[in-house]
C-alpha cells in the first residue's frame, strides 16, 4: 500500500471475538497500524501511547485500529491490561498484513511496524514505517489527521 491507494476490503476478528468489516469505517479516517506483537515492549509502548492520544483522534473524527497476527485472547489479555480504548483485530493467518505489503523487518525475523492514515474515501495519504521509534507512529499520524481536518 502506497498513497493514493485505495485500502483492500477486509474482515477480521476483534479481541472478543467480533468480526469487523473495515469498509463500515468508510467515512471517518481511519489510523491503521500494524504491529510485531502484543506486549513487547516497543508494542506496548505504541499502543499506550495510542491509548493516550485516543481522543484527541475521536475529536477529529479519526478511528484507531491496531492490527497484529496475535490471537484474539492475546488481544484481549492485552488491551485489559493496557486499558485501550480503540480495536485491536486479529490477523492470525496474516493475510490483512499482506494486503497492505508491510514488511518484515530485521531479517524478515520481526513483523514490521507500519502506520495508515486512511481518509474518508478509504485512500492512503500516509504511510509511516519506523520498527524501532513506536511513539513516533502517534505524533506523526496525530499531523497528518489534522491537516486532514482543517
Amino acid at each position: 500500500m502506497k498513497i493514493g491507494d485505495k485500502i483492500p476490503h477486509f474482515v477480521l476478528p476483534d479481541s472478543n471475538g467480533i468480526e469487523h468489516k473495515i469498509s463500515d469505517y468508510i467515512g471517518k479516517r481511519i489510523v491503521i497500524y500494524f504491529y510485531p506483537k502484543d506486549d513487547t515492549p516497543g508494542c506496548t509502548k505504541e499502543a499506550c501511547s495510542f491509548r493516550d492520544a485516543y481522543e484527541d483522534f475521536t475529536e477529529l473524527g479519526c478511528e484507531v485500529i491496531g492490527i497484529s497476527g496475535d490471537s484474539v485472547e492475546s488481544h484481549k489479555a492485552f488491551k485489559e491490561k493496557h486499558k485501550l480504548p480503540f480495536l485491536l483485530l486479529a490477523d492470525s493467518e496474516n493475510v490483512v498484513r499482506k494486503m497492505f505489503n508491510v514488511p518484515k523487518n530485521l531479517f524478515g525475523l520481526i513483523p514490521g511496524r507500519v502506520t495508515y492514515i486512511v481518509d474518508e474515501n478509504g485512500i492512503v495519504v500516509h504511510v509511516f514505517e519506523s520498527l524501532f521509534n513506536a511513539e513516533k507512529h502517534i505524533d506523526e499520524a496525530k499531523r497528518i489527521i489534522q491537516s486532514l481536518a482543517k
